[in-house]
């Protein structure tokens, strides 16, 4: 059977799967025996079995259920409304205002979430209303806190990032420390997409007289400095060669009872929903990447990564055009797939061919994510979309509307990324640690 018809059995397996509501793991799993019983001699059930097993125990990944917990003990604080109430101040001389406390808020709380979903959550319950309220308009306001919202997979810690760097055995710190500078950028081509949305269209933007109060710098910088100093003693000890990334997340979590015993919201009920709600997603997480596992393994066994690796460099495709298809491909998958699902299900075909167009794979998580990122607001599996959808109650293809200004500039970040390299890959090189 040659690799056409495998490539057709192995989709139609994993769609079919899926569409039925299988859980993506066991759709994972199914897909893998289906590419097996492709070949006349199968492997043996314990290569499969020890390939389930290694993936969920990897030690790359202790850091994952740290690092959930700690954004799930914060979700449950009042950091969300001090991060409001702290930079709103600090926002109002900017044109467009308080629609920047949507971008620089949710760029603050990725740095201590880690996922996209939480920080459009988070952000977004506290600013939309107030938003709202204040007369601000929709569009905007729906817009910006869809698109910074993905910044929660891009800066670090980014739970993302932690997948793939156990799939495609790369430095975790690494790939934390080099989405920091893109993360910045995407967060500064936001806002300075909103302040030229506010000037070009202040009927968009309320009365400069309905701005918040006054407040002093020094009151608002306080009311964020417990976040700034999480943020530093998290990333800070990974760029300083002082902890691993396991270590740090530890730290993290330490530093996130601290804030919410500060604010005297650790209570028992806290800590136990924020421990069990943690436990559930580190465990879906390592049940897909089990599952993914075993697709590697009989991917390997069917020779089909090979053989279309072969295919596309019979293309002679320059890299630039190599990488140019597969944003179309991973587009694409992002319509129907989560972002780590798409990239756990990927990595055994795509990263021969990362490989052979001498992609540095440090460089190239980081565009990965930042296309996972652009997955996360597009219809009809865009989940920063569902959450907006169950904030607003607007409908999704309204809200994607909204957002598509955003999604053309995480483009415009990825062809940024493309020309200039060095975004992501300069500031590990000057890491302290090999991490």
């Amino acid at each position: 059977m040659g690799m056409f018809e495998v490539s057709l059995i192995v989709l139609a397996v994993l769609f079919t799967a899926l569409a039925s509501g299988l859980w993506v793991a066991l759709a994972l799993t199914l897909t893998a025996l289906a590419a097996l019983l492709t070949r006349p001699v199968l492997p043996d059930a314990q290569i499969l079995a020890t390939s389930f097993w290694s993936a969920s125990t990897s030690w790359d990944l202790t850091a994952l259920p740290m690092f959930i917990w700690m954004g799930e003990i914060l979700f449950r604080s009042k950091l969300s409304e001090d991060l409001f109430a702290g930079l709103s101040p600090l926002m109002r001389r900017l044109p467009g205002r308080l629609v920047h406390v949507n971008i620089v808020g949710c760029a603050i709380f990725a740095a201590i979430s880690g996922s996209s979903a939480a920080t459009t959550q988070t952000i977004g319950k506290i600013s939309l209303p107030e938003l709202k309220r204040r007369g601000y308009d929709d569009r905007i306001a729906i817009g910006s806190l869809a698109g910074a919202g993905t910044l929660g997979l891009l800066i670090p810690p980014s739970i993302i990032l932690i997948v793939y760097g156990a799939a495609v055995e790369q430095s975790i710190a690494r790939l934390f420390i080099a989405g920091v500078v893109p993360g910045i950028v995407l967060a500064l081509l936001f806002m300075g997409y909103v302040a030229l949305v506010a000037t070009l269209r202040p009927s968009l933007m309320p009365p400069e007289a309905d701005v918040i109060a006054p407040e002093s710098a020094f009151r608002s910088l306080r009311r964020i400095l417990p976040t700034i100093l999480l943020i530093a003693g998290v990333i800070g000890s990974i760029y300083g060669g002082i902890a691993s990334p396991t270590e740090a997340a530890v730290i993290g979590v330490v530093l996130a009872l601290a804030i919410t015993a500060a604010q005297g919201m650790l209570t028992r009920a806290n800590f136990t929903e924020s421990l069990m709600a943690a436990t559930r997603v580190s465990a879906m997480i390592a049940f897909i990447l089990a599952g993914a596992a075993v697709v590697t393994t009989a991917m390997g066994f069917t020779g089909l990564p090979r053989e279309l690796a072969a295919y596309i460099g019979s293309l002679e495709l320059s890299p630039l055009a190599l990488l140019a298809a597969l944003t179309l491909f991973f587009m694409v998958l992002g319509c129907f797939l989560d972002g780590i699902s798409m990239v756990v299900l990927t990595t055994s075909v795509v990263m021969p061919l990362v490989t052979e167009a001498g992609f540095d794979l440090i460089w190239f998580g980081i565009y990965l994510v930042i296309v996972v990122e652009m997955a996360q607001i597009t219809p009809p599996v865009g989940f920063n979309l569902f959450v907006i959808q169950g904030l607003t109650g607007q409908n999704i293809f309204r809200i994607a509307s909204a957002t598509a200004p955003f999604f053309g500039l995480l483009a415009l970040m990825v062809v940024l990324l493309a020309l200039f390299p060095d975004l992501a890959l300069f500031l590990p090189r000057t890491m302290f640690s090999g991490g």
